[in-house]
């Protein structure tokens, strides 16, 4: 490991070399992908440098409680030796998982889609129920949520619902929202009392940059048409839906949740755009593909991975085994008992497949 934190810091100290450069100053996709990779790198330079300068201070330590001190000058000595050890193996614990296999994507921007699934009226108001939620956790975490299209039924619910979530780290922690969800609960319109099981299902994609996904304008068919459904007069007199077809992959997109052509178009772009990405990065290898289906979360989006049971006021997460009696405070959106649970679980899982290489 510490062959590896040794060339992760050269690598560190090159990069920041190579950012000063003019020439990559001027280069804006290579200045874009060497930033990423320092930040990326940023945490686990400082504690490995932080590890060194502990190990410094614990053999100065020692050799000084080898020369004579008086009583009093000993048991300090004694007691920093002790608080040292403990944080040399509290940041050896922090290394291993800051040197486990890392998602290129956790770093990035998501859009979501959520969409109800089965259950009718029930799933489309779930749907609901989970767009507040996560737009309640991400207002927790100081992040920035924005509606690029939504399908409301009459009721109050979504058919669908797609965003965009912006901040730092936002793919790392909601990756694992990826799939299905269940509920279970009474529908307000059941008069016999009798518990339905509905469900609705989740899409997390990472954004991608348009500097780092290259699609051609001759790769793309746009379609303009006339707006349907809610929204005011203004959807049946102007021409401002737009629909993004790619055509290489098949992949579309329609937009007309603003009045504006060009920002339904921007919005459909976004979308496409993390389609597309994310179509690419499952296609393109299948060494990928077989770590998706079996990590936490990033597998088969139609698995079932968490029921919502309102009579018993329960959540349970069938991934990890994990089930918490706080429906009402998950809902609400404090979800970072369920997050972290699933990063552990996950860093666990690699750290284990680590160990059995070695």
């Amino acid at each position: 490991m510490f062959d590896r934190l040794e060339s992760v810091e050269g690598r560190y100290e090159e990069l920041n070399e190579l950012l000063s450069d003019p020439e990559v100053v001027t280069d804006t996709k290579r200045l874009m992908k060497l930033t990423k990779e320092e930040a990326a790198l940023r945490e686990t330079v400082a504690t490995y440098r932080r590890y060194k300068e502990v190990g410094q201070a614990i053999s100065d330590t020692e050799e000084m409680l080898g020369e004579k001190l008086d009583n009093e000058m000993a048991e300090m000595a004694k007691e920093e030796l002790s608080d040292l050890k403990k944080e040399k193996a509290e940041i050896e614990e922090a290394m291993k998982v800051l040197m486990l296999p890392k998602d290129e994507n956790d770093d990035r921007n998501i859009i979501m889609e959520i969409r109800g699934a089965a259950g009718g009226d029930e799933a489309q108001l779930f749907a609901g129920d989970l767009f507040n939620m996560y737009q309640k956790y991400a207002d927790a975490q100081g992040w920035k949520t924005e509606v690029l299209d939504a399908n409301i039924t009459e009721i109050g619910g979504y058919k669908e619902i797609t965003l965009m979530v912006t901040g730092e780290n936002v793919y790392s922690k909601l990756k694992y929202e990826n799939g299905a969800h269940r509920v279970q609960r009474v529908p307000s319109t059941e008069s016999q009392g009798r518990i339905h099981t509905s469900t609705a299902t989740v899409v997390v994609m990472p954004e991608a940059e348009e500097v780092e996904l290259h699609m051609p304008d001759q790769d793309i068919r746009t379609d303009i048409y006339h707006a349907s459904g809610a929204g005011g007069q203004h959807v049946n007199k102007t021409a401002s839906a737009v629909r993004l077809t790619h055509l290489p992959t098949g992949i579309a997109v329609a937009m007309q949740e603003e009045r504006s052509q060009i920002r339904n178009r921007e919005k459909a772009m976004k979308v496409l755009r993390a389609r597309v990405y994310d179509h690419i990065r499952q296609a393109a290898q299948s060494e990928y593909d077989a770590e998706r289906k079996s990590a936490i979360g990033t597998g088969d989006r139609s698995e079932r991975i968490r029921t919502y049971n309102f009579p018993q006021s329960r959540v349970t997460d069938h991934r990890i085994g994990l089930t918490i009696q706080k429906l009402d405070q998950i809902l609400s959106g404090k979800l970072d008992e369920i997050v972290d649970a699933l990063i552990l679980n996950d860093q666990t899982a690699k750290m284990e497949q680590l160990q059995h290489a070695e």
